[in-house]
């Protein structure tokens, strides 16, 4: 299937666009009265699906492309919530989930609620996807969560857009004319905080309750999830997180933003950000292909902190109770994605542009551990990429976090697809955590459904309470699983194997090496 057939296919899955009501004729036992206006959802069996609910006053376009978000405007208007909105720009070679319909004009969310009789007061869970903030969208049928909800109608669902790439993370303000863009380099993550406001002041009439908002997300959505904490003013809005394979190591610096944005002029023939504005979205991703996989939330010292594994150790998020983990064989995942050559390519640059520069002790300590990896000719080095920009990021924020005086439960996930290059990779758990057994192209096979129950449960569970244990009642398989803090000394995790979810010490399971890659974490994502 070519792009254009994907594009199709996606347009008759959730294809339409929303219009105002005038006339007075809906539904009203499907509409919420929300600060911006009444939304109209849609019902299939038991599930309200309020689809493409903008959550800003003005859209990101024209004179406002590289500006922060616009706050909502009162609004006494009635309108469909019927179909997806539109996606954010995403990188076209990278995934799917962002072709349908790429626009400027996609600050919006969707949610999801059960139309049962206990309508208020619910937890509620917010998704912020991944995609190395380049790629991704909510229209991703991934993140569909009739499924969820079904099987959870005691939680509403919100899944949120933001922008992405060259759009919400460009560096800007050296240029000669860039004084008035001092945000550019974070909008994807201001985006977030905006939709997380919409969430607060409006989910009451969803029948969720603002005062418990856990946030979720995987990949850059992970990552995003644990430097949302670090922004101020934004822990108003939420007081719990989930954080699946990704980490506040996913940043960059100023000088290396300020190096991804010259890049890019010189690929374009651009010396302004007036010269930038005349480039359509298309042309701009076209030229973004010279910065792939660098563009991250930038660690800028007014939105983010200069070090924000520091932030937490100092207590930044000490007030948040947080759930992380990663996989097994986090970067088969980019093996399988990138094709053998593609990968070797990737390694080859990352090398030269990172590790190189990295002082002789500890080039000698990175060759020590991958001396010791067994395997493919692949495996050293996505083991190594395992440990820098996932493992031992992962396991450093629960120590940071625990440090910092706050609440931190840690996951290894380790089930595993038959493929023999995918194994247990990157995103594997995204089908069995939004439901959809169905989606299982990655992993060739059926988890076991007796452990995705119990693995969702825990999830909401945790967005419920604040600690995922399960009592036996609660269990899917009538047997407890108490859920340890991570603690300092015996540093342990929740392995969450296929026929046997049970705590370990992470000294048992070698998740990170602490001799040879711990230390790498201060170099952030080399």
């Amino acid at each position: 299937m070519d792009l254009q057939e994907i594009r199709e296919k996606l347009r008759e899955m959730y294809g339409g666009e929303n219009k105002q009501i005038a006339d007075g004729n809906y539904d009203k036992s499907l509409a919420v009265k929300c600060v911006n206006g009444t939304f109209v959802g849609k019902k299939t069996e038991n599930i309200i699906a309020f689809r493409g609910i903008p959550y800003v006053g003005k859209q990101p376009i024209g004179e406002l492309r590289w500006k922060a978000p616009v706050d909502v405007a009162p609004d006494d208007g009635v309108y469909e919530a019927y179909y997806n909105a539109k996606s954010a720009y995403g990188n076209a070679s990278f995934e799917v989930g962002s072709m349908y319909y790429w626009d400027e004009d996609c600050l919006y969310l969707n949610v999801w609620k059960s139309d049962e009789t206990a309508t208020a007061g619910k937890p509620v869970m917010v998704w912020i996807h991944g995609g190395a903030f380049e790629a991704g969208g909510t229209v991703d049928p991934m993140f569909d969560c009739f499924n969820f909800i079904k099987e959870n109608p005691d939680v509403v669902v919100v899944t949120i857009a933001y922008r992405l790439g060259v759009m919400g993370f460009l560096h800007l303000s050296h240029l000669s004319d860039g004084k008035d863009y001092q945000d550019s380099q974070n909008l994807g993550l201001l985006d977030q905080v905006k939709a997380l406001k919409w969430v607060h002041e409006n989910i009451a009439g969803f029948g969720g309750d603002p005062n418990n908002v856990t946030i979720f997300g995987e990949s850059a959505g992970a990552a995003s999830c644990t430097m949302l904490p670090l922004i101020k003013g934004s822990q108003t809005y939420f007081k719990r997180l989930i954080a699946e394979s990704g980490s506040v190591n996913l940043t960059r610096t100023p000088e290396e933003g300020i190096a991804c944005t010259n890049k890019l002029m010189e690929a374009l023939g651009c010396k302004t950000v007036s010269d930038l504005l005349k480039i359509d979205g298309e042309k701009l991703l076209e030229a973004s292909a010279v910065i792939f996989l660098h563009q991250f939330p930038e660690r800028d010292g007014k939105h983010l902190p200069t070090d924000t594994f520091d932030a937490y150790a100092g207590g930044a998020a000490k007030d948040i109770e947080i759930l992380v983990g990663c996989n097994k064989d986090e970067m088969d995942f980019f093996v399988s994605s990138f094709g053998l050559e593609g990968w070797n390519t990737w390694v080859t640059n990352r090398r030269k542009e990172k590790l190189a520069q990295l002082p002789a002790e500890e080039k000698a300590l990175i060759e020590s551990y991958q001396k010791d990896v067994k395997g493919d000719s692949y495996e050293p080095d996505s083991r190594l990429f395992s440990q820098v920009w996932f493992n031992a990021p992962i396991i450093r924020l629960s120590e940071e976090q625990t440090k910092g005086g706050g609440k931190c439960y840690t996951y290894y996930f380790t089930p595993e697809s038959p493929d023999p290059i995918m194994k247990c990779g990157h995103a594997i758990e995204l089908a069995i955590v939004f439901n959809h057994p169905e989606m299982t192209a990655d992993t060739g096979r059926a988890f076991d459904e007796t452990f995705c129950k119990t693995m969702r449960k825990m999830w909401v569970q945790f967005a419920k309470t604040g600690n995922p244990s399960l009592t036996a009642d609660l269990s899917p398989d009538g047997k407890a699983k108490e859920w340890p803090l991570y603690d300092l000394k015996d540093k342990k995790v929740m392995v969450l194997d296929e026929f046997d979810i049970h705590p370990e010490k992470e000294s048992q399971r070698k998740i990170v090496d602490w001799e040879r890659t711990y230390f790498l974490t201060k170099y952030y994502c080399i």
